[in-house]
């Protein structure tokens, strides 16, 4: 979800590798051991959780975590909790990383050590203030001065234990001075309005002469406002803490009014300060991605230049061939090519193209395809995305399976346990690779079109450069399709979304064995055995030596790489797209019910949205309610003051709406974006809709009494329908502008390689060796349509950056002031007044 700043639209992503803990202090008991699981949360909202690491106190989680956030945020946090089956989990300690300092451990592995976790340091949102001095004329005819507080509102303040009824109370602190005044307490909002004054008298200097207002500095540096939020608790704890400002009141001025939002901040109780790693530390890698795409225009010439790489000859000297050339690892200029080439329908020819170029460089047939080029990265990308349903519909049953059975599956002698028998180990394994095996040769009906067409180039290209090779056909396609797709999906499901964690070590043994074996069966290889370095693997596989194995991969293999395809949707079986807990609303259907929330398991196909009382019943039991996708008019947000709930959304149909409240604001955006894109193309969908509820006889949003008045506010616009991808593509242009500009360098030395080309016939300069350089005058010319577009995008970038620093205003509701902006809220207070006078 895009934030809209000055005609530009900014995306925010982080991509996370939480690896593992090490030195937890032990559990104060006999048993020393700890539960833990780490969680990753958006300021203090869980956004993430890993699975739980049982009796260890250096838990390996190697679990990777990736979303676009929805909203601002201050701090990405990590919390290791120790799970408590008795009491409720308790917090061993946190990793809080501030938006501006995330860049700096980019992309890189960083132990982080642990903090504590107080509750007075568990603070965010903001608060709006307005001060104002003036001048009071006594009773006695003397003169004092007045300090007017006016608390007006918060924002995004902490949900504790569920609820959140805030109050402020206000106090004028200074040498002498302590007093306290409190708000109304505001119920079930974490975005009260106050709007409440209080006065404060402050005492004039003895010094003080002067007519006019005036406050002497040394007075005002004595003084300070403070505003503490509280959560009105009715637990015997007492009233926690949400956060506190406090305002010099030198900010005042000579106009004496000062008027600013703030950032709410912790509050120091003077805990004792915790040495390095005694709490432990926590190994991470973040990357944080923050892309400020521009109008659609901005982008023409670069975008043009790239989407005509496949008809570029030789495609080594195309835009997108270069990109790859100039990146330090193929990987970065895979991912947005691959989403810009899907995008605009060119995936094919591009991917052709660079396929059969690498295959002609390619001398022996056995090594086809086996480096990291771009080709491999490329195609491995597509596969990742345009296949991912199929992926799980095809595997994911079966995984599933062996991670609920445990079947013990070790075939090594020397990791057999003392319980376990080898034979019946042997043949659990067995009945799982065969039935893989059989789901994965009976899937080819389902393989999408898009890698269908990838693998008929492939297979055409192969053939004709290796014509004395029968199999090369065969092995063209089955080092993408067996090697690069199923075999890993196999050894990590988490990583291809088919299980929501890393398996615990026993099965992910058997998922390895199971790979390994499924890898072997696919590469179609003459020495089977001679595979497997292990003796007991040759031994295994043994079982599989049969030519009806060989038989069923070749069938596989030609049925995904055929040129002739036939319509998919004659064949079409419902796909589960997305699935998990959420609480909805009574929908009213009996007119004498309750209209109650409850938790349900939901559950999204291409064919229907349901509901179960349980995960259990989704299996078994018929849903409690099912929405056909056709009737599904619209999916949008709903106004949170409907019900006092965040993250609430509505599924509209023709007779009610759905009202539904996700766990947290990611996974609310998920759930709009998927059933917003599986009913893109429903006939009857609605331009308009009610962004609050239907309550008391009248929507909250317009005040209509009719329960069927046509909507209020303009539907939100989506993408065409495209269940397995939804790419912007201008966004991915701008990725790419990102990764030319970084490597600027790399471009310039590849004009440098292509002079020395032309110029002489001799050995190659070592520095220039690395690059593909087919033909130099073809690529010079790119790279200098190349150089001259990241250009122009660099000085609209730097001209955007000029702009918004200049309307930046500290203070303001989008530009509150913290720590870090309160110095630059002074200067320009100063400015402002040195150019008014």
């Amino acid at each position: 979800m895009a934030v809209e700043e000055e005609g530009l639209r900014v995306f925010q992503s982080v991509k996370i590798k939480i690896g593992e803990a090490k030195n937890i202090p032990p559990y104060p008991g006999p048993n020393k051991m700890r539960d833990c699981y780490c969680t990753v949360n958006l300021d203090q909202e869980e956004v993430f959780r890993t699975k739980t690491i049982e009796k260890s106190l250096c838990p390996f989680y190697g679990e990777d975590f990736y979303c676009e956030i929805p909203r601002s945020f201050r701090h990405l946090s990590f919390y290791i909790f120790d799970r408590d089956v008795f009491r409720r989990d308790s917090s061993i300690g946190k990793v809080a990383v501030k938006k501006e300092d995330l860049q700096k451990y980019h992309g890189k592995d960083h132990w982080f050590p642990l903090q504590p976790v107080c509750a007075d340091s568990e603070v965010q949102g903001k608060v709006h203030l307005e001060l104002r001095l003036s001048e009071v004329i006594t009773d006695s005819g003397g003169v004092c001065h007045k300090l007017a507080t006016r608390v007006l509102e918060c924002q995004d303040l902490p949900i504790v234990n569920g609820q959140c009824d805030p109050y402020a109370a206000v106090s004028l602190l200074g040498p002498s001075r302590s007093e306290a005044k409190k708000t109304k307490v505001k119920r079930k909002t974490n975005n009260p309005q106050f709007d409440e004054v209080f006065f404060f008298e402050v005492t004039k200097p003895l010094s003080y002469t002067k007519r006019q207002f005036d406050v002497e500095e040394d007075d005002v540096d004595k003084l300070a406002l403070k505003v503490d939020l509280w959560n009105a608790s009715n637990l015997k704890f007492g009233d926690e803490f949400l956060g506190e400002v406090r305002v010099q009141l030198k900010v005042l001025g000579q106009s004496g009014v000062h008027d600013a939002w703030y950032f709410l901040q912790p509050r120091d109780n003077g805990h004792k300060s915790v040495k390095a790693d005694e709490l432990g530390s926590l190994r991470l890698n973040i990357v944080y991605t923050e892309d400020h795409v521009f109008p659609t225009e901005h982008y023409n010439p670069l975008r043009d230049l790239l989407l005509h790489s496949a008809h570029v000859e030789p495609v080594s000297a195309s835009a997108a061939h270069i990109l790859g050339e100039a990146c330090r690892e193929k990987q970065e200029a895979a991912v947005p090519l691959v989403r810009l080439f899907l995008h605009y329908g060119k995936i094919v020819p591009f991917l052709s193209a660079i396929a059969h170029a690498e295959i002609n460089r390619t001398q022996d047939p056995n090594t086809i395809f086996r480096g990291n080029s771009l080709t491999s990265k490329c195609i491995d990308e597509t596969m990742k995305l345009a296949g991912m349903h199929y992926l799980r519909v095809t595997l994911k049953p079966i995984i599933d399976e062996i991670c609920a059975d445990h079947k013990p599956c070790e075939i090594d002698p020397v990791k057999l346990k003392e319980s376990e028998n080898l034979d019946t180990n042997r043949e659990n394994l067995r009945q799982y690779v065969d039935r893989i095996f059989n789901a994965i040769t009976s899937s080819g009906v389902s393989c999408p079109t898009v890698m269908c067409d990838i693998f008929f180039s492939l297979r055409e290209s192969a053939a004709s450069r290796f014509q004395v090779d029968p199999d090369v056909r065969y092995t063209a396609v089955s080092s993408f399709i067996f090697l690069r797709f199923f075999a890993p999906a196999i050894l990590s499901p988490s990583l291809f979304h088919l299980r929501p964690h890393h398996p615990d070590p026993c099965t992910s043994r058997t998922l390895t064995l199971i790979s390994k074996t499924i890898q072997t069966l696919g590469s179609l290889a003459k020495s089977k055995s001679a595979n497997f370095k292990e003796s007991y693997m040759a031994a295994f596989y043994d079982y599989f030596n049969e030519q009806k194995y060989a038989d069923a991969v070749k069938n596989f293999l030609d049925l995904i790489s055929s040129s002739a395809r036939w319509d998919q949707k004659s064949i079409e079986t419902p796909i589960m797209l997305k699935e998990g807990f959420m609480i909805k609303r009574a929908q009213g259907r009996n007119r004498f019910g309750l209209k109650n929330f409850k938790k349900r398991w939901f559950r999204l196909t291409n064919h229907e949205f349901t509901y179960h009382k349980t995960k259990g019943n989704a299996k078994g039991e018929g849903a409690l309610c099912s929405i056909p996708i056709e009737n599904i008019l619209a999916v949008e947000r709903l106004e949170e003051e409907s019900f006092k709930m965040k993250n609430m959304f509505q599924v509209i149909q023709p007779e009610r709406a759905l009202y539904i409240q996700a766990n947290n604001c990611v996974e609310a955006r998920d759930w709009i974006d998927i059933l917003t894109k599986v009913s893109q193309c429903n006939r009857k969908r609605l331009s308009t809709y009610h962004p609050s509820a239907y309550l008391n006889g009248h929507w909250l949003c317009c005040k209509l009494s009719a329960d069927a008045a046509p909507g209020c506010t303009p539907c939100t616009g989506g993408l065409p329908a495209n269940i397995q991808l939804d790419v912007d593509g201008d966004r991915e242009t701008e990725r790419i502008y990102s990764l030319y500009s970084t490597y600027m360098s790399k471009l310039v030395k590849m004009q440098e390689a292509c002079g020395s080309k032309s110029v002489y016939d001799g050995p190659e300069q070592e520095e220039y060796s690395t690059f593909v350089i087919d033909d130099p005058q073809e690529t010079y010319k790119t790279l200098r349509l190349v150089i001259s577009a990241v250009q122009t995008l660099e000085q609209q970038h730097m001209q955007y950056k000029r702009d918004k620093f200049r309307k930046t205003k500290y203070g303001s509701q989008e530009h509150p002031i913290g720590d870090q902006s309160f110095q630059c809220y002074i200067r320009q207070q100063s400015e402002s007044s040195t150019y008014s006078i």
